[in-house]
């Protein structure tokens, strides 16, 4: 089947298919800016880097949070919870709360670089998931940025269903995601691998984030609400 691409304004749209190419790339530019930003998925992205031999687990339950919120967008529940505000109020409470717990737990005992047997900090891989999933799962932001800014970019003219372009969409968000954290993680083992003393500040100023960000998610809501 011949496939042929035509180009209205910024749009690019592939007759029969219908898959909206330049809406695409245009969600891919504003979501990278998102991930791109320093945050608590950023925060805790180094401390997994500096405190155990792979980050891969620590990115990969980050990604599982990120993927529920896709999911729950997607399945029209996002929209319902965003218009109940003690629902989002209990989840905002419960994200900041988790946060601020993270960080305090990373300023009383911050990571050194993985060194082998010796060094007894390590998590294990499972406990590296669920606290990654703990960390972007009950994040508001991050639900805020799905059912915020996602649906902007479906098209209710496409042959794609709504729910599928918004979960098309949070894929796209997701492989970015993955790309930036695995980077942060890896790249602060390896640049702070040497420096012990260094990679102990880096933590606590990890810990330090996720404590104000928990706490400026807090007053946000509260102002907000």
């Amino acid at each position: 089947m011949l496939i042929v691409f035509f180009c209205r304004g910024a749009r690019c749209v592939r007759k029969g298919a219908d898959v909206a190419i330049g809406t695409v790339v245009a969600f891919w530019a504003v979501s990278f800016m998102f991930v791109i930003t320093p945050g608590a998925d950023w925060a805790y992205a180094i401390s997994a880097g500096l405190r155990n031999r792979t980050v891969l687990p620590a990115v990969g339950g980050m990604l599982s949070g990120h993927l529920l919120a896709a999911l729950v967008v997607a399945a029209g529940v996002g929209a319902l919870v965003a218009g109940a505000p003690v629902l989002l109020t209990v989840l905002t409470i419960a994200g900041c709360a988790y946060l601020v717990w993270l960080g305090i737990g990373l300023l009383r005992r911050p990571a050194a670089p993985y060194a082998g047997e010796a060094v007894g900090e390590a998590e294990s891989p499972w406990r590296q998931v669920l606290t990654g999933f703990g960390v972007s799962g009950l994040n508001p932001k991050v639900f805020i940025l799905f059912v915020a800014l996602v649906p902007q970019f479906a098209d209710a003219h496409t042959n794609w269903p709504i729910g599928v372009q918004i979960l098309v969409l949070g894929l796209v968000h997701i492989a970015s995601s993955a790309l930036v954290y695995t980077g942060v993680g890896a790249g602060a083992r390896v640049v702070l691998r040497a420096r012990p003393s260094v990679a102990r500040i880096v933590t606590r100023c990890s810990g330090a984030a996720m404590i104000l960000v928990g706490i400026a998610l807090f007053v946000e809501r509260l102002v907000t609400a």
